[in-house]
């Protein structure tokens, strides 16, 4: 099981970088520019200045929680998945189900539930870059 937490884990990262790399990295980078042009107005108040920077942060801002709330979702699943393998396993043991057929079973499930996240990881990764894409345009 932990080998197969591990491949998640190690998938999702890969995942979380390349979405930085390839869409949160240039906003970052858009977000300095389009700030300093916020301070080019002599004649506006230190209160239009912030708010002029404030708006130029948004779009990062919404990035990141959208990278977050999928993440979360995408944890929650699999938890959730996780947790029901778990249920079952220990019903199987009130059942009267010997030691070793119950950890086959719970570890079929985990191994189950992982195998199904991972396929799913692509087209989050997708849709992901396909929202990005559409913020602060």
């Amino acid at each position: 099981m932990e080998l197969q937490q591990l491949w998640v884990q190690e998938a999702v990262e890969s995942m979380v970088k390349s979405l930085e790399r390839e869409n949160i990295w240039q906003m970052h980078c858009l977000m300095f520019p389009c700030s300093t042009s916020c301070c080019e107005d002599s004649q506006a108040s230190m209160q239009q200045v912030h708010q002029c920077m404030e708006l130029r942060h948004v779009p990062l801002a919404e990035a990141q929680a959208l990278v977050t709330s999928e993440l979360e979702k995408f944890q929650d699943h699999l938890v959730q998945c996780t947790t029901h393998c778990n249920d079952k396993a220990k019903d199987s043991i009130d059942a009267g189900s010997k030691e070793l057929q119950v950890k086959q079973k719970l570890d079929g499930g985990v191994t189950k539930c992982v195998d199904d996240h991972r396929h799913l990881i692509p087209t989050m990764t997708e849709k992901m870059k396909e929202a990005l894409s559409s913020i602060g345009k």
